[in-house]
């Protein structure tokens, strides 16, 4: 292969479970060999190790980057193929709630992600031995705390735990989709101004017409006193610079009429002597 078609290849974004690549990848796999995790460990492993990773990952992140290196990079000495599952927007609003991106957007963002080698799409939201099986996969990467959310399971990975499937990641902690939705919720003022002003209409943002109407008269508000400041640091500047060129005809024009070593200065150092030693006697 040449070096210019293996730069493509590594630049492609990673593939969809439903594409004939990924079935083609898939169909290349014995999976009769079965790779143990010390065997992964030690880089004993006769084929490549296929690690499998889930989530919803709305609002790409770095926290969800993270959690997909590490998954990448779980056995150092193995070449690890990265399968990653995403549940599609019913299983996902069902069991968590609504999202801010679509299904079709949450694939898009993870093909695009460096670490990703297929997508999953329409992943279970709780795994079975048929799922496995299915995509062949050796080993489970999630963080180690049991998963309870939208099922009346313990643990939603259970059952790899149980298998010696599963290869625990570490949560990045300050970061979430929770998160960055707070931060949004928090200035929500701030953010629909900004919309209205990079031209979305009030019916893009779901407001009312009173609603758009005080936000429109905020941002004309903040318009003028924008400009208004503008024009008061002009001023100021225009003033600071009258000043100098003042400053320097005033100096042009002395300099015109005094020549030094004249018995004018003469008469002006006198001066500034007789001040001096008067200055010095009242101390005394």
């Amino acid at each position: 292969m040449s070096q210019a078609s293996t730069l493509h290849s590594s630049l492609a974004p990673a593939t969809l479970s439903c594409e004939e690549k990924a079935a083609t990848e898939k169909n290349n796999v014995d999976y009769t060999i079965k790779i143990t995790k010390e065997m992964a460990l030690k880089g004993t492993a006769p084929r490549k190790v296929r690690v499998y990773a889930d989530g919803i990952y709305d609002l790409f992140h770095q926290g969800h980057a993270r959690q997909l290196l590490q998954a990448k990079t779980i056995f150092p000495l193995c070449e690890v193929y990265l399968l990653v599952g995403c549940c599609n927007d019913e299983l996902t609003h069902a069991h968590k709630g609504k999202t801010v991106m679509n299904g079709a957007e949450r694939y898009e963002a993870l093909r695009h992600c460096r670490y990703v080698d297929e997508v999953v799409v329409d992943a279970p939201w709780t795994l079975d031995m048929e799922f496995l099986e299915k995509h062949k996969i050796d080993f489970v990467a999630h963080d180690e705390a049991p998963y309870t959310l939208g099922s009346s399971a313990a643990d939603v990975y259970a059952f790899v735990k149980e298998r010696g499937m599963f290869m625990p990641t570490e949560r990045t902690e300050g970061v979430s989709t929770s998160d960055i939705v707070a931060r949004i919720v928090r200035d929500y003022d701030t953010y629909v101004r900004r919309n209205l002003s990079r031209g979305y209409s009030r019916q893009d943002l779901n407001l009312s017409y009173l609603s758009g109407q005080k936000y429109a008269w905020q941002n004309k508000a903040e318009e003028v006193r924008t400009e208004v400041q503008h024009k008061v640091e002009e001023v100021h500047d225009t003033i600071v610079r009258w000043e100098e060129q003042s400053k320097e005809m005033i100096i042009s024009f002395l300099h015109m009429f005094y020549t030094p070593g004249t018995t004018q200065e003469r008469m002006l150092q006198q001066k500034k002597d007789d001040e001096n030693g008067d200055k010095e006697e009242g101390a005394e």
